[in-house]
């Protein structure tokens, strides 16, 4: 393939040519307002496996859709629910992706071959022009080589996959940085399969009845991103709860391939300056979300072998954060 088209959002023209290749079974990379998707065309097998190939994602693990209005919604999905609804009218446009009875116009390949689809209406100003002029349903995983941390910049999208794609709209970074929360409404009760911005907290101001993970006995069934490794860098990822005890750690044995640290506490008395190390002190637990994945990537190309990351309050978005840095730091 050749090298991959760098297109301006702000350019029609440029918008354009992206839903010209969407349409025709092109995979084309794009920003949403939680990471950048990798889109196909959810009506072809082609273009699904397409983007398979090139993230070198496992074939059972689904993918998400993005529509770009409700309009849409029951030319690819059947049996919606009045939950459905109540939570698309609360949280849609935006960050929420629901698990729905799918028609038989989405591939299996799309599902894994299960019966639901994961569908989302992204609020990304430049995806919503994209998705209306493509007007096909678009499957979009996160774009990157499967189990490395989400894109969140149209940078880091080509690290991973510059010649392996058609193109990549080269916006601004993503501002929530963290993928969709994931909600099954298939059954008699929502259950919340992924965390993502949209919180339980705010879920349950709709859905009084809804269960979460640890309340279900197969959690992994219907929702994408959750049966093989995710999120992880080269680096060996280490969560934090104190941080004198590892002020401590790193003043007496540096590693020789170095480290980096990132949370919302800075670690006083330790020179940076020294040997291969990198901090990252956010403003709060939103900043922290928004910059975990780039700084797991900004590792990455310094070779630092360990990656430090404190812990944050598990409530919020911070549920969510903490879902990512567990599966970073997980070696299962």
């Amino acid at each position: 393939m050749k090298q991959t088209l760098r297109l301006d959002p702000h350019r029609e023209p440029d918008l354009r040519t992206a839903a010209d290749l969407l349409r025709g079974g092109g995979c084309v990379a794009f920003p949403t307002e939680t990471v950048y998707g990798l889109g196909v065309d959810a009506t072809s097998q082609a273009a699904v496996k397409r983007a398979f190939v090139a993230k070198g994602r496992p074939a059972d693990n689904p993918l998400i859709v993005h529509l770009h209005c409700r309009n849409q919604l029951e030319l690819y999905c059947h049996s919606v629910p009045a939950i459905a609804y109540s939570l698309m009218e609360r949280f849609c446009p935006g960050a929420l992706t629901l698990v729905l009875p799918k028609r038989s116009s989405i591939v299996d390949a799309v599902t894994a071959g299960l019966e639901t689809v994961a569908v989302r209406f992204p609020a990304h100003a430049t995806a919503r022009a994209i998705l209306q002029m493509a007007d096909v349903p678009v499957a979009a995983p996160s774009a990157n080589r499967s189990g490395r941390p989400s894109g969140t910049t149209w940078q880091s999208v080509l690290e991973d996959l510059d010649g392996r794609i058609d193109a990549v709209v080269c916006d601004a970074p993503c501002h929530i940085g963290i993928e969709s929360t994931v909600v099954d409404v298939t059954g008699a009760e929502p259950v919340v399969l992924r965390c993502g911005s949209v919180s339980i907290q705010q879920l349950l101001e709709v859905c009084k009845d809804l269960r979460t993970l640890g309340q279900v006995i197969d959690p992994t069934v219907n929702s994408p991103g959750l049966r093989h490794r995710h999120y992880q860098p080269t680096g060996r990822v280490v969560l934090v709860s104190d941080l004198l005890d590892l002020q401590c750690q790193l003043s007496s044995a540096e590693s020789s391939l170095g480290w980096g640290f990132i949370g919302l506490e800075a670690l006083p008395g330790l020179n940076l300056g020294a040997g291969n190390c990198k901090a990252s002190i956010c403003e709060n637990v939103d900043h922290y979300a928004r910059q975990i994945f780039s700084f797991f990537r900004e590792c990455d190309s310094l070779g630092i072998g360990t990656i430090y990351c404190q812990c944050v309050p598990d409530h919020g978005i911070g549920q969510a954060l903490m879902d990512r840095l567990k599966r970073a730091a997980s070696e299962s």
